[in-house]
């Protein structure tokens, strides 16, 4: 009871709410002015306290946050227990929104000269930001939204990287705003975010310090809403452009909607290929020029399997359509003493209308404990909270761009995740690539938030590389985004059910023939302001060290 009594008295309660505001803005949710609420609402609810307390204030945050917007890893149908990966996943991400509230308290905690006193005093985060002047109180904030960034720059890259929900995804449905992604990727997005909820904290607390002057709240909010007004008018103009087409590629996209139980059930491969051939057969109905699959649709490895081999090829070849799909691959193991020893990869393959296998690309970033487990050779219990009986799969070495040659068209193949990584998906964008396409199969999480997630994530591909996306899916969300991020043609949509089966046939614009589009900034120099931040954030970190160090000689 004196537990209760003490937890209700405490921070954390109003710490799970900021973590719940901040989950509230990602999909299903999905409202984006949480977002630009939370991080200050976060720093708000440490303020006053000592170190160690701020950074667990900040990681209860970050496990509200966390637990609530990956709530869709429950639903996976795994060996053991789900429920393990969902807590493990959460309690390592937490420590992202902990190290900030932290780190951004250590910033402000700088010494200050207070009055009648013979030396430096240290005040608290609360006093040390607001007893400054409005210069200093700015370069806080500005410094804050620097080391978001700089954490999520980490977040995308540490032990492979989980770039899932970054801050500024939650602002996918507002166009104009996050046009900006073509300069800055979508760490331009989180920052704008964070730096105006942090001024908007300033705001509130200037109020509340000096209530008989109406305006003391401007001068906070000026500069941030300056510097937003002109990202959001610019990114109007953008979206306003017409674009310059010239051609249409018409793409059927099947979604088999099979459950990830009968696609790890061997029993089932007849039945689920034979669905998805009947699915197929009603696209080419409508005649598209490429007829698209998601991945892992082939149950079997297409190219060692006959059958599947000779029905894959046969339908491509009877109908002259050009084929995208997702299927396993292997190649015999090198240097190895069992000549039954194979990789096996995650892949997809394009296939011609004359029935060949054109070209094939290998799956890169995999998903760990889904498709491969680290250190299984010295922890080979980890497999058992896995669905990988044995090995998993070998990741690929390059981007592999697939040419419709008769058609003019080129394109390159993103499997699963991989369009989550800002960084990762600009080496697959060549001037004269038409469009990208995803194929993924979120039928692990059954019909929870994940495949919404996904698709938001992948929007500022689009926006960052200057170029469409095509998403074909086992469960959700198939559809197309345009150049810049418009979510167009999801099938289901109109019938309230984007996770069933069917298919849907659209129409991508194209470049005129000849006609190279023209790269943004964003995928000519990359993540320049990403690295940008993670380099002013050292520096105040070391400024910090050393001033520290100062103070006890």
């Amino acid at each position: 009871m004196n537990f209760v009594r003490s937890f209700i008295q405490s921070r954390y309660p109003l710490a799970i709410v900021a973590g719940l505001l901040l989950a509230a803005s990602f999909p299903k949710i999905g409202i984006a002015g949480c977002a630009w609420i939370a991080p200050g609402l976060m720093l708000a609810v440490a303020f006053g306290q000592t170190g160690k307390q701020v950074f667990r204030i900040g990681y209860v945050v970050g496990m509200a946050h966390y637990l609530a917007t990956l709530y869709w890893l429950l639903l996976i149908p795994v060996r053991g227990a789900p429920i393990l990966g969902w807590l493990a996943l959460s309690t390592f991400l937490a420590l992202y929104p902990a190290t900030w509230v932290w780190l951004v308290s250590k910033v402000a905690g700088f010494k200050v000269e207070v009055a009648n006193s013979t030396a430096p005093t240290k005040l608290s985060l609360a006093d040390a930001v607001f007893s400054s002047s409005w210069i200093r109180r700015t370069g806080w904030a500005l410094c804050g939204a620097a080391i978001w960034v700089a954490l999520e720059m980490t977040q995308a890259r540490f032990l492979s990287g989980f770039p899932w929900n970054l801050l500024g995804t939650s602002q996918y449905k507002i166009l104009p705003l996050i046009q900006i992604a073509s300069i800055t990727g979508v760490y331009g997005v989180s920052f704008l975010v964070v730096w105006c909820s942090l001024s908007m904290l300033c705001a509130l607390v200037a109020v509340i310090q000096r209530p008989k002057v109406r305006s003391a709240w401007v001068g906070e909010l000026l500069l941030p809403l300056l510097v937003v007004g002109i990202v959001f008018g610019c990114g109007y103009r953008k979206i306003m452009q017409p674009a310059s087409t010239g051609r249409e590629l018409t793409l059927a996209l099947v979604q088999p909607s099979i459950p990830q139980t009968l696609i790890w059930d061997a029993n089932e491969n007849t039945n689920r290929f034979q669905q998805l051939l009947k699915l197929s057969e009603q696209a080419l109905t409508n005649h598209p020029d490429v007829l698209l699959w998601p991945e892992a649709a082939v149950p079997n490895l297409l190219r060692w399997h006959e059958p599947t081999y000779r029905a894959v090829t046969g339908l491509a070849r009877s109908n002259k359509v050009w084929m995208i799909i997702g299927a396993d691959d292997a190649e015999p193991r090198r240097n190895t003493p069992n000549p039954n020893d194979a990789d096996y990869f995650n892949s997809s393959f394009l296939i011609s209308p004359q029935g060949e296998i054109v070209k094939s690309y290998r799956k890169r970033l995999l998903v760990v404990f889904g498709e491969y487990i680290p250190l299984v050779r010295w922890l080979p219990f980890l497999t058992y909270f896995t669905p990988i009986e044995e090995g998993g799969f070998t990741p690929g070495d390059r981007p592999v761009p697939f040419e419709l040659r008769d058609l003019r068209v080129k394109t390159s193949v993103l499997i699963c995740f991989e369009d989550n990584f800002p960084h990762a998906v600009r080496d697959y964008v060549d001037d004269d690539t038409d469009f990208l396409v995803n194929l993924t199969n979120n039928g692990w999480f059954g019909e929870g938030a994940a495949q919404w997630q996904h698709a938001a994530n992948a929007i500022f591909r689009t926006v960052e590389n200057g170029l469409p996306l095509v998403r074909c899916t086992n469960n959700g969300l198939t559809c197309w985004v345009d150049a810049n991020g418009r979510l167009r043609d999801v099938f289901g949509m109109e019938s309230g059910n984007v996770y069933g089966s069917g298919f849907i046939t659209i129409r991508v614009p194209l470049l005129p023939l000849g006609q190279k589009r023209e790269p943004t900034f964003y995928h000519q120099h990359g993540d320049w302001f990403g690295w940008g931040c993670v380099f002013a954030t050292v520096l105040m970190m070391t400024k910090l060290a050393i001033r520290r160090k100062s103070a006890t000689d």
